[in-house]
């Protein structure tokens, strides 16, 4: 075979091999969302190994008034690593190995899609491997499950033009959510479920009415209970809303739409009533119109899990775009 052959013959070798890694990554991926696939032999799945993952990857969500997994965790052996189990949005495969490595791969076999390899020469380097890395691993995971979250709820939207009008910003809110007040300083839309609901309430402060310097959460329930007792009762009219302080309540520092933010989650009740769940607020300081923009997200599911529709709340607030 002449020289020129060889060459042809690898090109052509070449290009079936992109074309076929290309079609791998048109196959769109699967799996609901915060499902893991984790691709490990049993023996190590039933030690150490798979008590750091379970540990780390399945631990209780904050904000949550039972516990609920911040992922939900599929095994499967590492034979399987192949069909439906490729097109999962994520997977993480950990293995025994000759060295200990450490890599994500992005859409590998699918899009979207990662897949995180974890490799370790004994048990003690690939639990140590997976502690260490499990915080970055998060991070990307959170993001990508928020994109894809953000890209189920690209539905047919909800008219926000008085929200806009009044309180100079947007939000992207599905058709689903209907309002239930439209007031000048107050509003609040809901989506009915047969076994409950999920609520967006909107309102803003003048910015003098929180001191950093003093406690934030103190002076959130504060302002929270008393828009509770104003708007948000049941046919009862002493039955308002509250925060329930016999829950863990969480208060983070962070930032939306570039603005210094405060996320607060917990456990809301209405008084006298056997109602309550969790709710996530955002207190953003937008300091050029002088105010506080008071922007919470609540659910109201008895029989459900809740950490899916927490995030969907989570998502629809994150998206806030003020003007």
């Amino acid at each position: 075979m002449s020289k020129y052959s060889i060459l042809i013959l690898f090109l052509v070798v070449f290009l079936f091999s992109c074309t076929n890694k290309s079609k791998d990554r048109n196959i769109s991926s699967t799996g609901k969302l915060n499902a893991i696939s984790v691709v490990i032999d049993d023996q190590l799945w039933n030690g150490i190994v798979g008590d750091s993952i379970r540990n780390k990857f399945a631990s209780p969500v904050e904000g949550l008034p039972t516990e609920e997994p911040r992922f939900d965790i599929n095994q499967f052996p590492t034979h399987l690593m192949e069909g439906f189990v490729t097109k999962s949005r994520i997977i993480i495969v950990v293995k025994k190995g000759t060295k200990n490595s450490f890599e994500i791969k992005k859409n590998k076999y699918a899009t979207p899609q990662n897949v995180i390899h974890i490799a370790g020469r004994s048990l003690t380097d690939l639990v140590k491997i997976i502690e260490q890395r499990t915080p970055q691993i998060i991070k990307i995971l959170e993001t990508s499950e928020l994109k894809e979250q953000q890209r189920l709820l690209k539905v047919p939207l909800q008219n926000v033009d008085f929200i806009q009008k009044q309180f100079a910003l947007t939000l992207q809110i599905p058709k689903p959510y209907s309002y239930i007040f439209k007031q000048q300083d107050f509003v609040w839309l809901k989506k009915e479920y047969s076994t409950g609901s999920t609520s967006i309430i909107l309102t803003q402060l003048p910015i003098k009415d929180i001191n950093t310097d003093a406690d934030i959460l103190e002076q959130f329930i504060r302002i929270h209970d008393s828009l509770g007792a104003l708007y948000i009762k049941s046919s009862d009219a002493t039955s308002k809303m509250y925060i329930d302080k016999s829950f863990p309540l969480y208060v983070f520092k962070t930032t939306l739409n570039g603005k210094s933010t405060y996320e607060i989650k917990g456990t809301w009740r209405l008084k006298n009533s056997f109602m309550f769940g969790p709710f996530v607020n955002y207190l953003i300081w937008d300091n050029k119109k002088n105010r506080i923009i008071f922007l919470e997200g609540f659910c109201y599911l008895p029989s459900k899990d809740r950490r899916d529709f927490m995030q969907e709340l989570e998502t629809i607030l994150k998206g806030v775009t003020i003007r």
